[in-house]
């Protein structure tokens, strides 16, 4: 479907690209890859301009062709997505003021996308696949845009981006979304749930939804909200219900759950030591620190419990572990059967208010210790900065250097360490490109 003509008489011609349009029964990768850049330019209606769009096609087309034929043009076009603007909450940008789009089905390729019908998703849709499906668009900073389709065929607007999430057959509005849940109230909201406002004033702006992602604290007033909104996708601590119009945001839960029962709560059975740890994201983990909180454990959390393993779930599971006489490695800070039995069970003792924080945890084995924040930031210049800039490449995160890593602490340096930050799911100042303790410790493990 791509046609390359020479041009010019010179020994080493010109190539001269020509656009054709692909067949829309061609199942090779480029036609696909040009059908799919095509969905993704903006519509006339949102400004563009046909001739600019044509442009941006062929630019696109051409990037997604070069990467066809090198085994890479989806990942390149992922990595080139400038990601969101930082938003620490309550100002304009916090404001949904973009219209949604219609009911439309996977890429919005044809015009039956009307179709409302509650259907239940071919893969089961559990808690921690909904979480896990609504971080990848937070990994991938998938731009907002209302009549536009990402790569997994779901529209880049609010209510396509919880389709997505529950893995729905289409793309709704946040008018219909409710036809595949059910009404909860705020005492039963669980990770995966979903915050929905519409506005009756205008249908087609003003509406929002965004993903329950657990609570910040025991006082339930902030919550963890996964959403899509201008710029792009976020996550980050809002307070409930929302920035604005909090009374009017409704708390729903999808009705096609699966594994743990439409009451959204893990099963009671231990579910493994892989879903706890650094790098785990999942509903077990807010479980569990539901619990902890519930035992004295709630001083160990400034945000939280949520899905996000962190050092604040390690501190509160180690403090119960030793409130229960447990010492060494059955009291590591990472629960097994016998903690986690105690904790669903409401066995032993509760954590004492009064009890000395636990320590940090050793670094893995291997790993170099944690040289002190004033190693890094302007005017660093030390062996460290290269340990830490060496670190990033070795991890994947080396693409903001020009030069180096060396010894001189740069712009570089921090926007690979904020880039890993990101990584992890964090945002705010904990993604501020600055090492800490913690980056430190899951950048060397």
């Amino acid at each position: 479907m791509k046609r390359w003509t020479m041009t010019g008489a010179d020994p080493s011609p010109l190539l001269e690209f020509v656009e054709v349009e692909p067949g829309d029964d061609c199942i090779c990768g480029g036609c696909n890859a040009r059908r799919r850049a095509r969905l993704h330019a903006a519509p006339v209606h949102e400004g563009g301009h046909a001739a600019a769009r044509s442009v941006r096609r062929r630019a696109a087309v051409l990037v997604a062709a070069v990467g066809t034929a090198m085994g890479g043009g989806a990942a390149a076009a992922t990595a080139a997505v400038a990601a969101p603007a930082p938003n620490p909450g309550g100002g304009s940008s916090a404001t949904p003021q973009n219209p949604q789009g219609e009911v439309s089905s996977l890429y919005g390729e044809d015009d039956g996308g009307t179709d409302t019908t509650p259907r239940t998703s071919a893969q089961p849709v559990t808690r921690a696949r909904i979480i896990q499906r609504a971080q990848s668009w937070v990994d991938q900073r998938v731009p907002y845009g209302m009549g536009r389709y990402w790569s997994d065929g779901y529209r880049q607007d609010c209510s396509g981006f919880v389709s997505m999430a529950w893995g729905l057959d289409g793309s709704q509005t946040t008018w219909t979304l409710p036809n595949f849940a059910e009404r909860i109230g705020k005492a039963d909201l669980q990770p995966g749930d979903v915050l929905i406002y519409n506005n009756p004033a205008n249908p087609q702006a003003g509406s929002h939804a965004t993903i329950f992602g657990g609570w910040t604290d025991s006082t339930r007033t902030r919550y963890v909200a996964y959403e899509q909104t201008a710029p792009g996708t976020t996550k980050r601590s809002t307070p409930y219900a929302y920035w604005n119009n909090p009374g009017s945001y409704v708390p729903y839960r999808y009705t096609g759950l699966s594994g743990a029962g439409n009451d959204g709560t893990p099963s009671t059975a231990f579910p493994g030591a892989d879903k706890f740890g650094p790098g785990a994201n999942n509903a077990y983990v807010t479980e569990l620190g539901r619990m902890l909180v519930q035992r004295g454990g709630a001083r160990f959390y400034s945000e939280g419990p949520g899905p996000q393993w962190g050092e604040a779930d390690r501190k509160a599971t180690e403090a119960f572990q030793l409130a229960q006489g447990w010492r060494g490695g059955e009291a590591d800070g990472i629960p097994g059967k016998d903690t986690w039995d105690y904790l669903v069970n409401g066995k032993g003792r509760s954590i004492d208010a009064g009890a000395p924080l636990p320590p940090p945890p050793p670094p893995a084995s291997g790993a170099p210790a944690y040289p002190g924040a004033d190693r890094f930031g302007p005017g660093a210049n030390n062996d460290s900065v290269r340990q830490l800039g060496e670190q990033l490449v070795r991890k994947g995160f080396g693409g903001a250097y020009a030069v180096g890593p060396g010894p001189q602490w740069g712009e570089g340096d921090r926007a690979n360490v904020q880039s890993f930050q990101q990584a992890q799911g964090w945002s705010g100042i904990d993604a501020d490109g600055y090492p800490g303790p913690e980056t430190w410790r899951r950048l060397f493990s």
